[in-house]
């Protein structure tokens, strides 16, 4: 795919003009058009005057529910794609089932795409990349929730873990696709690291965009702009506050990925976990040494019962995939390497050594790696048994890069015990694990307190796994009290 224009031009944006259960108005704009100043208050009201700024397309809607309780009716899946309000196929497996679902959030929702070249998201039959979804209810609580979207998902992926929340609680909230999609993401782009380097533009982008639409809506600007997501999304939250801190109050981070030049970083540890499990699954004198070196690569003694899931799903796919966006040249005209190919295969990801790759790997590494140098309160959150991302190797060492930059009192740092990468296997694996979906509910209204009294949340620790939770419980509630005194800084 070409490489996608506002990865060539970062203000490509700003040339724009100026500043669910019943589907009760709808507009379609693909021109950019002044607004005129007009009553905010009643249902939906400005609908027809609201423009994104920088859009190349918007859809604009009235629904009486903006949560997935409404936004799941008002729409359907076709042979052009999903043309809906939201898509349960994006968030599926992210939240546990019984996680509440609220509702009575009656407001405009603004669907549409920013000038891309690459095609992967195929949603509303659209065909094109950077889209964005952009939600307002009509009972606004003064603030602004952006995030991108976990793995390789598109914009709606968030709607069950994060939106349907934070719009119960009044706020507007805005996520976008990231610029590409799909398993093939590493396609976009001319130069290695382009794929991810365009998601954190794509983040900052809709973050101006959405504040500049709200303040036509509801006659003045955002009274605070928090930042959120998990995994790939909780990257983003890091890379954002320590890069545009100017354009948010703070965030909340899930279980980030970790990207650092000289590591320790998922190509380090991925293809370890490749060589030494399928050993240790095959059992016999070697067993034993295996499982020691999963432990050595970061994978955390007790989550030897999720290492077959993540076997067969995660490993092998995500290191190749990402392999090939940093270090295509690797196995050369191969592309994303083979599958489940055995340790001696030539070009094989098994035996992929980031160590010693040639220097131009660690450099387009070094383009979106973290730093530490939060401007901004951050609270991250992390599952102890987490084995995609061995908390040793990504949470532990971020929250040492955020003390060693000097921001330690900007930072909550809670490892979740019983917490692992995805909240769907709480529900493959009954009472042996937690979601952390609820602890990012607690963390944000803990980060709330934190900005609206001075209130500092509590210390930074582990939060211990009470025995005996129903699974109701465990999905609705969490406490991140770490038994510690609040101190002022992690």
């Amino acid at each position: 795919m070409r490489r996608s224009p506002f990865r060539s031009s970062p203000r490509l944006w700003r040339r724009g003009a100026p500043t669910a259960l019943a589907l009760t108005a709808l507009t379609l704009t693909t021109a950019p058009a002044t607004a005129a100043p007009t009553d905010p208050g009643g249902h939906c009201a400005r609908l027809t005057h609201l423009r994104v700024p920088g859009a190349e397309l918007q859809q604009a809607a009235c629904l009486d529910e903006l949560t997935t309780a409404g936004t799941v009716a008002t729409g359907h899946t076709g042979h052009t794609g999903h043309t809906g309000h939201t898509d349960p196929a994006d968030w599926a497996g992210l939240t546990p089932k019984d996680l509440a679902v609220p509702s009575g959030v009656p407001g405009i929702q603004i669907d549409g795409y920013f000038p891309d070249t690459s095609t992967t998201n195929t949603n509303h039959g659209w065909n094109h990349d950077a889209q964005f979804v952009l939600r307002m209810p009509d009972r606004w609580n003064g603030g602004l929730v952006v995030a991108g979207t976990p793995g390789n998902r598109e914009q709606y992926a968030n709607d069950r873990a994060v939106a349907d929340r934070v719009l119960a609680q009044g706020y507007a909230y805005a996520a976008t696709d990231k610029g590409n999609t799909g398993l093939a993401f590493h396609r976009d782009g001319k130069a290695p690291g382009d794929a991810i380097a365009e998601w954190n533009d794509r983040v900052t982008q809709l973050t101006r965009a959405a504040r500049a639409t709200i303040a036509q809506r509801y006659h003045r600007p955002p009274s605070r702009t928090l930042v959120t997501g998990l995994s790939n999304a909780g990257y983003l939250v890091r890379w954002q506050l320590e890069n545009h801190p100017e354009l948010y109050d703070g965030g909340v981070d899930w279980e980030g990925t970790l990207w650092r030049a000289d590591g320790p970083n998922l190509l380090d540890f991925l293809p370890k976990a490749l060589r030494a499990y399928p050993v240790y699954a095959a059992g016999g004198d070697g067993a034993e040494e295996a499982r020691r070196q999963m432990h050595a690569a970061g994978f955390p003694e007790g989550s030897e019962f999720l290492w077959p899931y993540h076997h067969k799903v995660y490993w092998d796919l995500t290191q190749r995939i990402y392999r090939e966006e940093l270090d295509p040249g690797f196995d050369g005209a191969t592309e994303a390497g083979t599958p489940y190919c055995a340790t001696g295969t030539p070009a094989c990801d098994t035996d992929y050594d980031y160590a010693t790759r040639p220097d131009e790997v660690r450099q387009a590494v070094a383009r979106i790696a973290l730093t530490g140098r939060i401007g901004k309160p951050l609270i991250t959150l992390h599952g102890t048994l987490d084995a995609l991302l061995p908390i040793s190797q990504d949470s532990d060492v971020y929250a040492r890069m955020v003390r060693e930059a000097g921001r330690g009192f900007l930072h909550r740092y809670y490892r979740i015990e019983g917490g692992t990468h995805t909240d769907s296997l709480v529900d493959a694996f009954p009472g042996r694990l937690r979601p952390l979906t609820p602890c990012h509910h607690t963390a944000f209204t803990a980060l709330e307190n934190w900005l609206r009294t001075g209130h500092r949340p509590p210390a930074s620790g582990t939060v211990a796994l009470r025995a005996g939770q129903d699974s109701v419980t465990l999905a609705n509630s969490c406490s991140l009290d770490t038994g510690k005194a609040p101190g002022v800084s992690s």
